[in-house]
Parts: C-alpha cells; structure tokens; sequence
C-alpha cells in the first residue's frame, strides 16, 4: 500500500498541475476600472484599446505600461464607446 502512494500520488499531483496553472491565467486576464468600478476581460478589449491608440494617435504600448492619466484617458474613452 506504501508503494502505491508513492507511485500514484506523485502522478495524480502531475496531471493537476495544468489545470492549476491555466485556471490562475484566467483571472489576471482583465483590469479593473476604478473610475466606473467595473471589470473588463481584456480578450474583448484589445480590439477598443487598439482602436482607441489609431484613434488618439498614441504608438502602441501595453496598457498596464502606461501612466495613470493615459489609462484613466482610456476608460473615459471606452465607456463614451461602449456600443460602438
């Protein structure tokens, strides 16, 4: 009984580890808005964020690598758009 532990436990954390590890991706895959205090996954909002950079003529750069203000522009921008 020993031996199976210590072949089948290892095996079974082995086969978990996926799981664990991509259902931790899915929460840090949005942002949250503080300004209208709501969430917004970030896979439907690639395509507003890049069209707000077209828009407001801004060079691409990642959103969490912009300051505070270019955000805060962002989310003003966004909820103006919000059907577009």
């Amino acid at each position: 009984m020993r031996y199976l532990k210590r072949l089948v436990l290892p095996l079974l954390a082995a086969a978990a580890m996926p799981t664990l590890f991509s259902t931790g991706c899915t929460v840090h895959a949005g942002y949250y808005d503080p300004y209208y205090r709501d969430h917004h996954q970030w896979t439907y909002e690639q395509p507003y964020y890049d069209r707000w950079e077209r828009d407001t003529r801004r060079h691409h750069e990642g959103f969490e690598r912009r300051r505070k203000a270019e955000q805060r522009e962002y989310w003003e921008w966004r909820h103006r758009h919000h059907h577009d």
